[in-house]
């Protein structure tokens, strides 16, 4: 099994092989060792973030992000060339074509495991097992703490609105 995660001392990503034989994760830029707590990699299986004490972790497709919003990005723009042109035929080709490569994708890469706190991820046959999808409700309790834990205000917060105030009916 292998974990990609960011180390907590330095900031730094780092990547370890065959972590379900190992004492302790070790930070290649800093040397920071992080204990694999007991417990947290049982059978095979991920039962808890070796990285942070989570135990909330999430099923996601292995698939850079970035690349994915700029196949969507590329597709769009040049639909829209197409469709100022007047060329139907083109434009929903165009679209097809992007929903097809996004399909084949979809079917090319496998699953991860991934942690909402500290977003480490887990790569390795079976490590999905007994996770769940990704959950928005989990995702937003995950970035309250962080906002809460790093002194980052809130989005309404910093943008200089106030809050709604309740009624006094």
């Amino acid at each position: 099994m292998q974990i990609t995660y960011r180390c907590p001392e330095c900031g730094r990503d780092d990547r370890a092989d065959e972590i379900e034989h190992r004492d302790a994760l070790v930070c290649r830029g800093c040397g920071h060792a992080i204990a694999i707590p007991p417990g947290a990699i049982e059978d095979g299986h991920v039962r808890r973030c070796v990285v942070c004490p989570s135990h909330e972790l999430f099923v996601r497709k292995d698939f850079p992000q970035k690349l994915g919003v700029g196949i969507v990005v590329v597709g769009l723009a040049a639909s829209c060339v197409s469709w100022g042109f007047a060329y139907r035929f083109w434009t929903y080709g165009i679209l097809f074509a992007t929903a097809a490569i996004d399909a084949v994708l979809y079917l090319v890469f496998t699953d991860c495991l991934t942690c909402y706190r500290c977003g480490a991820r887990y790569r390795g046959p079976g490590v999905t097992q007994r996770h769940e999808p990704f959950n928005l409700e989990t995702h937003e309790k995950h970035r309250q703490m962080t906002a809460r834990r790093t002194g980052v205000a809130p989005l309404a917060e910093s943008s200089g609105k106030s809050p709604p105030q309740p009624s006094s009916d």
